[in-house]
């Protein structure tokens, strides 16, 4: 499905009047680049939380976004507004039932969150993009339209953030 802004401004208006599936696949355009956004700042297990928070605030300020076309970075400032104010609140977790959480080896464990730890360091403008890339798997262009971001800015960001993440992972743990 596309992310073009005249889709997205057309679901919008939909969602405006009340259509849930019009929302619903708001959510399936712009899911993986809110959860992306989580993640680049507040790491793996918070951002299903934010992802939802930031979808239910949209939902409900739907009414306040002026230009319809504007839903990707009017969305995006949601969620970097809800990731960097979220550990300003306290929040009961439960851990999941073994039998459910994924198996990875400790070694897998440790060097993913190293990755992702070191990921977070970086420049914002970079840190979103590899986590779109890297993690969400969004291709440049997904990027570009859900974010509004220029194609070839885009491609610097993903170049760029490569090249300081390699370097960062070579220099090894500070």
């Amino acid at each position: 499905m596309s992310a073009d802004p005249n889709a997205a401004a057309v679901l919008v208006r939909a969602s405006r009047d009340g259509d849930r599936s019009a929302f619903g696949s708001l959510y399936a355009l712009y899911g993986r680049m809110v959860h992306a956004i989580a993640i680049a700042r507040v790491g793996p297990n918070d951002a299903d939380d934010i992802v939802q928070d930031v979808f239910l605030t949209a939902m409900k300020q739907l009414h306040s976004l002026r230009d319809e076309s504007a839903f990707g970075g009017w969305l995006a400032t949601i969620a970097r507004n809800r990731a960097n104010g979220h550990h300003r609140v306290a929040v009961d977790l439960e851990e999941l039932p073994p039998e459910l959480a994924h198996h990875a080896t400790q070694e897998e464990e440790r060097e993913a969150r190293a990755v992702l730890a070191t990921i977070r360091e970086l420049p914002e403008a970079y840190r979103e993009t590899l986590m779109m890339r890297l993690v969400e798997g969004m291709t440049g262009p997904e990027i570009a339209e859900r974010t509004g971001l220029q194609p070839g800015s885009v491609r610097v960001n993903l170049h760029r953030g490569m090249e300081l993440l390699r370097e960062a992972l070579q220099r090894g743990p500070a």
